[in-house]
């Protein structure tokens, strides 16, 4: 057998075999980036041999890189492990970035039915995150992230949950939509709240706001003061669905929150009110309401604004002067358990009056308050 072989290497893998003249020798050439070494031997036999057994234990050591024993400890094996890796790796290639991701989720929301305020406010509090993650992948965003954007917001624990839900909202819909992996958002504590009772309108202040009101935002704080529309109602809202003649404030399953329909009754404060604005038809709310609404918030002297607070105010004056949870619970779209949580004993009855006998006198911004029976 000639063991003998001039030229190039034997082989052109590694480790590399090749015959050296000058040794009269085989050498095998194991030498790597992190260390190896040649060594040489007299017949070709040997040299596979030794380099059979340096790629077997190349191969071992590689994977003696993973520490099998804590793996197993948590039930995973190697091949485990690489796989979920190798997967994850895979979700983050594929992710897109947060500020994507909350457009998609906003469009998703109205294609499902979800009403544009609902989804308007919901990316406005999403996109608080952009300035800082909005470039990121959404996938590489851990519940680390969410929680220091969350804490670093100034605001109450109860706005802090509302942020929290649509974030878990956001990381739910990238997870279905593989451009996650998990759902980092609901990794985060909830904030603890105080219950309290909701902030309200005094008589006083609400005659003041009703005085200074005109057009589109006086119909805007009427229908809230006295049916307790929600703003989202009210925008949806068209004078067709406020029935003066029959008595009644139409809202339709589609135009309310709880996607059921309801009749409010046309109180007599409200028919005062809203009467020298009515329309036949059209909508409400016109153009560039906002920018009105808040130059009469400050012409009536009202430096703070209750979240909700004319919603809030009709329920608690209308519960104290009815005395009627159940009445009060239908006309305002309520379960009645929350009534009776939020707006017991909120107001006095005698307070209730005084609300509710707030009327414009002879068409002018003078309102006198009735003095309490």
């Amino acid at each position: 057998m000639n063991n003998k072989k001039t030229g190039k290497d034997e082989t052109t893998v590694w480790p590399f075999i090749r015959w050296i003249e000058s040794r009269q020798r085989w050498m095998v050439d194991a030498r790597t980036a992190t260390g190896g070494k040649r060594t040489f031997h007299k017949t070709k036999g040997e040299a596979e041999s030794t380099a059979n057994a340096a790629k077997v234990r190349q191969k071992n050591e590689g994977s003696s890189a993973f520490d099998d024993r804590e793996l197993a400890q948590h039930g995973w094996t190697v091949q485990r492990a690489i796989r979920f890796a190798l997967e994850h790796l895979r979700k983050q290639s594929a992710s897109l970035p947060l500020g994507e991701v909350i457009t998609r989720l906003e469009a998703s929301k109205l294609a499902s039915g979800k009403s544009s305020y609902y989804c308007r406010l919901m990316r406005q509090r999403l996109e608080k995150m952009t300035p800082t993650m909005g470039k990121r992948p959404i996938a590489e965003i851990t519940a680390s992230d969410i929680e220091d954007f969350l804490n670093s917001l100034e605001v109450s624990p109860s706005t802090r949950n509302t942020v929290r839900r649509d974030c878990v909202t956001l990381w739910s819909y990238a997870v279905k939509q593989r451009l996650a992996s998990s759902n980092e958002a609901q990794k985060v504590d909830v904030s603890q709240t105080v219950d309290a009772p909701p902030a309200i309108f005094s008589p006083k202040q609400a005659a003041d706001l009703l005085a200074a009101s005109e057009g589109d935002v006086l119909a805007f704080h009427a229908l809230g003061l006295f049916a307790g529309l929600r703003v989202a109602e009210i925008k949806r809202l068209d004078w067709q669905d406020v029935d003066l003649e029959g008595g009644f404030v139409h809202v339709s399953a589609k135009n309310s929150k709880t996607r059921s329909r309801r009749l409010i009754p046309v109180l007599p404060a409200l028919r005062a009110w809203i009467t020298p604005v009515a329309k036949s038809e059209g909508a409400i709310i016109e153009k560039n309401f906002q920018k009105r609404q808040l130059a009469t918030r400050a012409a009536a002297k009202l430096t703070e604004w209750p979240e909700n607070g004319l919603r809030h105010s009709f329920v608690s004056y209308r519960l104290a002067d009815t005395n009627d949870a159940g009445k009060t619970a239908l006309e305002a779209g309520h379960d009645q358990d929350v009534l009776f949580k939020h707006y017991r004993e909120l107001v006095k009855s005698k307070d209730a009056k005084k609300y509710f006998g707030i009327r414009p006198v002879d068409g002018k911004k003078i309102i006198p308050l009735p003095v309490a029976a």
